[in-house]
């Protein structure tokens, strides 16, 4: 593979993109919504500890959100677009080879994705200085956030040379990220509720029709006719219901590209032990899914303990990060997908589908 050629496509794709007025109209109206987003978002946190996290956290997701439907339009046709156009056939006798033709416009999809997060440097900025953010928070979600953009541009670029027709090519694209965004939640919902299993809570109570009225057996009452919590007698009662058992399920969420960016982000926590930012909400989430039900839970109000809710931190201390799987998955699918359009795309071709434009 030579350098200097594929840098001659990365190049041409890249001036066909930057002379299209359409580019800029689109990056302008990415840059309006992050200014509005800017301003609602310092006046809904500028009253929390930490508000600033949960700002750079939306701006990040808003980022990638963008890029997932925005990026299958300008990738999923480069190559059969081409081929339309005529002006593959022309590339294709020179020098150049077809897997520099491919990988070339793969990288220049890849670019063209990044001048979104370019466009959003400005705000993040913004959200940095405003407050004191972890640096390992910062170049984490940018690490990821750059990788994901490149996946869904080889998936584009990818599908673009295996597919004849570019509405085609497009339609599967967009597909191809429903199922890693959307098909990843909606298996993980119905799989989660499909297998069930038999939950038995026990509860132990205060029998209140022992307890005079205005009397609180739980706090030290002055009045002598209410009686003390010892003095009331408890009633036992137990009932069996099916929960969800989304324990075994969970890791179909790994290859979704949000639960990726959330879990790869070190987490950041409050005074109080809650998320501060989006990504440890969204990966606080995914890790509870990880802790199986309780069999056979028991609740006891005649202790005279007042029970405490544990902080997210402390419920998923034991769970474990998914981020790398999911993201290996998401790189062996565009790696496959790229390979497969390049054997596509090599000429002289054995077979063209029906109707195929060759110059």
């Amino acid at each position: 593979m030579n350098v200097r050629r594929l840098g001659t496509v990365i190049g041409i794709d890249l001036r066909q993109r930057v002379r299209s007025v359409g580019w800029y109209v689109l990056l302008g109206i990415f840059a309006v919504i992050l200014l509005a987003l800017l301003t609602l978002s310092f006046s809904s946190f500028s009253l929390n500890e930490g508000g600033n996290g949960w700002f750079y956290s939306l701006v990040i997701m808003f980022v990638l959100l963008l890029v997932l439907l925005v990026s299958p339009t300008l990738s999923g046709s480069a190559v059969n677009g081409d081929r339309d156009a005529a002006t593959l056939a022309p590339v294709q006798v020179t020098l150049v080879t077809t897997a520099e033709i491919v990988l070339g416009k793969f990288l220049a999809a890849w670019i063209s994705g990044l001048a979104f997060l370019v466009v959003a440097l400005p705000f993040l900025v913004v959200a940095t200085f405003a407050g004191e953010l972890n640096p390992a928070v910062i170049a984490s979600s940018l690490g990821i956030l750059v990788l994901e953009v490149g996946v869904v541009a080889a998936i584009g670029v990818g599908v673009s040379a295996i597919v004849a027709r570019p509405v085609f090519s497009v339609a599967t694209t967009y597909l191809i990220v429903a199922a890693l965004t959307h098909g990843t939640v909606i298996a993980f919902g119905l799989g989660g509720t499909a297998l069930r299993t038999e939950q038995t809570v026990t509860t132990r109570d205060v029998d209140w029709n022992a307890v005079p009225v205005g009397c609180d057996p739980y706090l030290e009452n002055d009045a002598t006719e209410c009686p003390r919590l010892d003095e009331i007698g408890c009633t036992t009662s137990s009932y069996t219901s099916e929960v969800p058992r989304f324990d075994r399920v969970w890791g179909v969420l790994a290859a979704n590209p949000f639960v990726i960016l959330a879990d790869a982000t070190p987490p950041t926590y409050d005074k109080y032990g809650n998320p501060s930012d989006l990504f440890s909400q969204i990966a606080s989430g995914v890790r509870l899914a990880q802790i199986p039900p309780d069999p056979a839970p028991s609740y006891d109000s005649c202790a005279g303990v007042t029970l405490q809710d544990r902080s997210m931190e402390d419920r998923i201390a034991g769970t474990v990060p998914s981020w790398f799987v999911g993201l290996f998955l998401q790189l062996l699918l565009s790696a496959g997908l790229l390979a497969w359009g390049i054997a596509r795309t090599r000429t002289p071709a054995r077979r063209l589908p029906p109707g195929t434009r060759i110059a």
